[in-house]
């Protein structure tokens, strides 16, 4: 399957730096992600994981990474790890081959991926941690899992599905849930990372929630094969001065 890579940033709203550019699947034509993950299938769902990794990495490499602190997240499929240490090889051999630092990996999971082995999930991710890698979980609150998960195994990151951000500002009930949220995070030692944001009312009401990690449209769409300009606006700047 032929692949490349978009990168988006998620943005220190303490700092104004990167923190981290995901690694978001296209086409090599610039496809869309939902048309290439039409084509992955259970035969395939192996080598499209392990493919996805090696294009990231050689993707972020090729933009300009190595010339900035930010961490590399790359989307996994857990289904498709049948052993974290034998699928972590090509990984790491990548890694080194481009002069990537292993430890500025991120490996996000999805909760709208069904998962049918969450015993097999935690262990990917308990391996990974003791290989030196952060963990994220993608789209936290949609999917098939949400607190029950959290309960069972906890990832270094959660990112706040979309779905939660929307019109965050104007929606009394999404801020209670963002903040309890933030709350049980932050009791867990678990970054959080507010994921989709695209007005300045929603930023601010996110950086009200304590919430410092941010990543959405408003501050910068995925770049195509390139690392993308951060944009904060005066409007955002002035919003939580």
């Amino acid at each position: 399957m032929d692949l490349a890579m978009a990168f988006q940033p998620i943005v220190d709203a303490q700092t104004g730096d990167v923190f981290a550019y995901e690694a978001l699947v296209r086409g090599t034509d610039g496809a869309g992600a939902a048309e290439v993950l039409a084509r992955v299938t259970d035969e395939n769902r192996y080598s499209f994981d392990q493919q996805c990794r090696v294009a990231a990495i050689e993707g972020a490499v090729a933009a300009g990474i190595l010339d900035t602190d930010a961490r590399l997240s790359i989307n996994f499929l857990p289904n498709a790890v049948y052993s974290p240490a034998a699928c972590i090889q090509l990984t790491l051999e990548t890694a080194a081959a481009t002069g990537f630092p292993p430890e500025r990996l991120i490996f996000e999971f999805t909760e709208g991926e069904e998962m049918t082995d969450t015993d097999h999930v935690q262990h990917i991710v308990e391996s990974y941690r003791k290989m030196g890698f952060a963990t994220a979980t993608d789209d936290f609150g949609a999917g098939h899992a949400g607190l029950a998960l959290l309960a069972k195994f906890q990832t270094d990151i959660i990112k706040l599905d979309m779905e939660l951000i929307r019109n965050l500002d104007a929606s009394v009930p999404r801020r209670l849930i963002v903040e309890g949220v933030v709350r049980i995070a932050a009791s867990l030692d678990i970054t959080v990372i507010a994921e989709g944001v695209e007005t300045p009312a929603e930023y601010a009401a996110i950086r009200a929630l304590g919430i410092r990690y941010i990543q959405g449209y408003l501050l910068a769409r995925p770049g195509f094969r390139e690392l993308p300009a951060v944009t904060l606006p005066d409007a955002v700047y002035a919003a939580v001065a």
